[in-house]
């Protein structure tokens, strides 16, 4: 998926200015620019407060690239996975086009030396997780931990929270997000 050809064509359907969409976002004009011309590639956190500005969730903007929101189904075959992540890190969301979902569950992989970016994620809803395989820290407030295979998480994602990969092998998570628009 091209993030910044997609991210210019729903601000323009928007009819929003860059300098519009990054005041409602709360970043620089050049943050906007960078994006769209891919001369970066945005952290998780970046491009949710990005789409924020529009509004728009990260399933909703990866979605649109896909085009195709099929008959509701039960078994989602791995190539059928939907990729939200940016940069390095892979969140394949599972059930895309699941009518009304209430929650997103994913498959994420953390790359080594991966994470969700210097700025803290926070939402409405809850998140929870279960460590797959590998290792991965956890920030939740001002609370650091530090998650091994087998470990698990939950928590209330209205508290500022990261992940991130300082470990010597990828690590893999199994998760699930409310509201399902993360």
């Amino acid at each position: 998926m091209d993030i910044g050809a997609n991210l210019k064509a729903i601000r323009k359907l928007k009819g929003l200015s860059q300098r519009e969409l990054a005041k409602r976002a709360g970043v620089t004009n050049s943050t906007i620019s960078m994006i769209e011309k891919n001369s970066v590639s945005p952290s998780v956190s970046s491009l949710k407060k990005v789409l924020a500005g529009i509004p728009m969730s990260l399933v909703d903007f990866f979605s649109i690239d896909d085009g195709s929101i099929g008959d509701q189904k039960v078994v989602y075959r791995a190539n059928e996975l939907l990729d939200i992540g940016t940069g390095e890190l892979v969140y394949k969301l599972i059930g895309r086009d699941y009518p009304n979902r209430a929650m997103s569950v994913m498959s994420e992989i953390y790359p080594i030396n991966a994470d969700t970016g210097a700025e803290m994620l926070q939402h409405k809803g809850e998140e929870g997780g279960i460590i797959v395989a590998g290792k991965l820290e956890l920030t939740v407030g001002e609370e650091e931990f530090i998650l091994e295979e087998g470990d698990s998480y939950y928590f209330n994602s209205e508290q500022p929270h990261r992940f991130r990969n300082p470990f010597d092998e990828p690590c893999k998570v199994m998760s699930a997000t409310t509201p399902a628009d993360f």
